[in-house]
Parts: structure tokens; C-alpha cells; sequence
């Protein structure tokens, strides 16, 4: 990871991503790694940003999952304005525009990031590969919804990924000319072909239920 402090990365690296250990398997420390990663590039094709406050941003954004998903964007933003590292490491200013981007990174808003540290961070979280997406979708259906069989872990993935990634669903791309723009149009026609997707569903299923 690129970063101008060597001490921020080294505190995202031994206190911050540990943290993601905790949460779901759709959201633990290569989750949030890859945002990161994701993040910086994103960053130096954007130009002119702090990629160190991208990288404090990329890494909190998901911590607020410690209380629950309904509002851990809220839940995160707390958590990185509160945090005494970063209070010692940012001016207020920097806090309040950190705060804001975790805060605004959440898919299901329906406007866009208030800042470009919040669109950066988003399009990063919002990083689309059909594989990844579906087993994500697996994991957190396995994690929270033990009751289903296989037939109602399908039904579940498919309404997910129809309300979120087909036409009309509420994730938004706030970098038209990003990769994720082609890949979602890659996504939406899995997403839109019953055998295509169910086959891609049966392989994933198969593989995150014999893990457990």
C-alpha cells in the first residue's frame, strides 16, 4: 500500500484492519484491504487528493459493522472522528471531510458523496466482479440467515442482486469512466440470465458450505 506516513499505515496495519477480523466473511481484512488498495489507485488517477486521508477513510469506513450493517456508516463515521490517532494526526477540517466520506460510502445512498474523498472510497467499495459480488452475497446469507436451505440462500442472492445490480437497482457509479462502469454491464447480464447466474451460485454455495 502507498502512503506518504509510514506511521498512519503502520496503525491501519496493526490496529485498524485486525478489527475486520470480527465482522462477517463478506467484510473482513481482505475486504477492506482491497478498498484500500482500490482506493490509492483511484486516488492517483483523480490527482490533486491527500492520499493519506484516503487511506484513514478506506480503512474506517467499514468499522461501524461492530454494531450492526443497518447504520454503520454512521457507526464508522463516529469511530474515525473519535479515534485519538487520528485526532492527533488530521486537523479538524481534514476529520470533518474523512467523517463525511466514510459516512457517504454506503451503496443505498441515493446521492452522491459529498466530497471526492467520499466518491473515491465509494467507487472503491463498490469494486465489481461477478464472482466476488455473488460469493459476498453467499457469505453474508450464510452468516445471517442460517435458517435458509440452499433453495432460499438462491432466492435471497438473486432478490439482492437484482434490487442492487440490475437495471434500476439503487447502487450507483459516481465514476462513469471507472472499470466498474464495464464490469457491472458484465454483472447485470448474470444477473439477468436464470442459468447463468444459478450455475455461478451452485459453484459458490458448494465451496463456502464445504469450508464450514
Amino acid at each position: 500500500m502507498k502512503c506518504m506516513d509510514s506511521s498512519l499505515l503502520r496503525y491501519v496495519e496493526e490496529q485498524i484492519v485486525p478489527r475486520y477480523a470480527a465482522f462477517d466473511k463478506a467484510h473482513r481484512a481482505d475486504h477492506v484491504n482491497m478498498v484500500i488498495e482500490q482506493s490509492l489507485k483511484l486516488a492517483e488517477q483523480v490527482g490533486g487528493v491527500d492520499l493519506d486521508m484516503v487511506l484513514a477513510v478506506a480503512a474506517f469506513h467499514d468499522l461501524g459493522l461492530i454494531n450492526g450493517r443497518e447504520n454503520h456508516h454512521v457507526d464508522s463515521r463516529k469511530i474515525l472522528e473519535g479515534d485519538a490517532f487520528i485526532r492527533s494526526r488530521f486537523s479538524p477540517e481534514q476529520i470533518r471531510l474523512m467523517g463525511e466520506a466514510v459516512e457517504d460510502h454506503r451503496a443505498s445512498k441515493s446521492g452522491p458523496p459529498r466530497n471526492v474523498y467520499g466518491l473515491i472510497v465509494a467507487e472503491a467499495d463498490r469494486f465489481i466482479d461477478c464472482d466476488t459480488i455473488i460469493r459476498r452475497t453467499v457469505q453474508y446469507g450464510l452468516k445471517h440467515y442460517p435458517e435458509l436451505d440452499c433453495e432460499g440462500h438462491f432466492r435471497r442472492t438473486t432478490q439482492h442482486l437484482e434490487e442492487k445490480y440490475g437495471h434500476g437497482g439503487y447502487l450507483k457509479i459516481w465514476m462513469p469512466h471507472s472499470d466498474n462502469a464495464v464490469r457491472l454491464e458484465e454483472l447485470r447480464r448474470v444477473v439477468a440470465d436464470p442459468e447463468a447466474l444459478r450455475e455461478k451460485f451452485d459453484r459458490i454455495f458448494l465451496e463456502e458450505t464445504s469450508q464450514s
